[in-house]
């Protein structure tokens, strides 16, 4: 069975120490070492109190739900330790750079870094633009105002740009726009708005190419406690480590 360790202990490492199936979590660590412990008390897991503790732990995988910084701070340090890394923070991987560092030193430790599907559906489809061309990629999210930390009363667009730019004004909030480009290899139009009247996370995706035309529309829950955060998220990383051993494998 897949020993786990969380690399982060807010909403979404709550939701994954308290609901393991066919995976077990070992280890935690998390700056706030009583959030820490509140998550390995759902699963019997360790407390490691620094990360260099954590990193001797006997996990075999470890799940980045902290931030963008913790995954430029730590994730090549995970890779060295030989284990495997989930990264849900992929918004530091618009960094040309430490994505490419990432992937040359996966390659050379022989490890796995896996990207969930997040907060969206669709990226199977994209990657099908490695062998058909995909000519446009748009992206059209609307939040709560208050998980953006925005004060309106009215819908309004908050930002439209390239996924890069969106990432560096919104690190917590829009990774799914930076895991688009990434499973398309194209460069997404997205636009971020804000509706006080909605109650759920919206993703609007749409992608033509060689083979037509895509339109996916995504109304998510927000996660438990934690408006800013997709509980579709917490999810896709559940059925990740669930299936990532499984000899019948479903999807690319």
């Amino acid at each position: 069975m897949k020993k786990v360790g969380l690399l982060g202990c807010g909403n979404v490492g709550h939701i994954i120490a308290g609901r393991c199936d066919g995976f077990v979590v070992t280890a935690v660590y998390d700056v706030d070492t009583k959030r820490a412990q509140e998550v390995a008390d759902l699963c019997g897991a360790t407390v490691y109190p620094d990360f260099d503790g954590f990193m001797e732990s006997d996990a075999d995988i470890i799940v980045e739900a902290a931030s963008v910084a913790a995954v430029r701070e730590y994730a090549q340090a995970v890779l060295s330790k030989g284990k495997d890394i989930i990264v849900l923070s992929v918004g530091a991987l618009a960094d040309d750079a430490l994505r490419n560092d990432i992937e040359d030193l996966a390659t050379r430790t022989g490890r796995r870094v896996y990207i969930p599907s997040g907060a969206i559906v669709g990226l199977d489809g994209l990657k099908t633009g490695d062998f058909a061309k995909i000519t446009r990629v748009v992206l059209r999210t609307t939040k709560s105002p208050a998980s953006l930390g925005i004060a309106t009363d009215t819908r309004m667009l908050v930002f439209k740009g390239t996924a890069v730019d969106c990432i560096r004004e919104f690190p917590k909030n829009i990774n799914v726009a930076v895991a688009i480009e990434l499973a398309s290899g194209v460069k997404a139009d997205v636009e971020l708005w804000v509706d006080p009247a909605a109650t759920q996370n919206i993703h609007e995706l749409i992608y033509e190419g060689e083979f037509g035309e895509v339109t996916i529309t995504v109304r998510n829950n927000p996660s438990p406690d934690n408006p800013a955060t997709s509980y579709l998220a917490a999810l896709s990383i559940l059925t990740l480590l669930r299936n990532i051993d499984r000899p019948l494998q479903i999807g690319t």
